[in-house]
């Protein structure tokens, strides 16, 4: 693919990536309200995160679908830096809560 398609075509990509984001994070994502997702973000914060997630993460958490959010893991990167989140810290907040994720994840 010639240097103009290419960058084009990244273009999209990421333009489709932030499209999606922004439009499940209005409806909530794997579960997880906007504001539930903002709940977390303290502990997940790529610059001085908290120790440790609040209690009002770790009950947002609980009742989310943590299979969904292992699908994100991969493709998220944009959206995680949209809001300033490290992806290793974030997918660490479920075991800081005591809950599972499934081991494939």
């Amino acid at each position: 693919m010639a240097k103009p398609q290419a960058l084009a075509a990244s273009l999209l990509l990421v333009c489709l990536v932030v499209s999606l984001a922004a439009t499940e994070g209005a409806h909530g994502i794997c579960g997880l309200s906007n504001g539930e997702f903002k709940l977390c973000q303290p502990a997940a914060a790529v610059n001085n995160p908290t120790d440790s997630p609040s209690s009002e993460c770790c009950a947002a958490l609980g009742k989310a679908n943590l299979s969904c959010i292992c699908r994100y893991k991969g493709v998220a990167g944009v959206w995680l830096r949209m809001y300033h989140i490290d992806a290793n810290r974030a997918m660490a907040l479920p075991g800081k809560c005591g809950l599972t994720m499934s081991s494939n994840c």
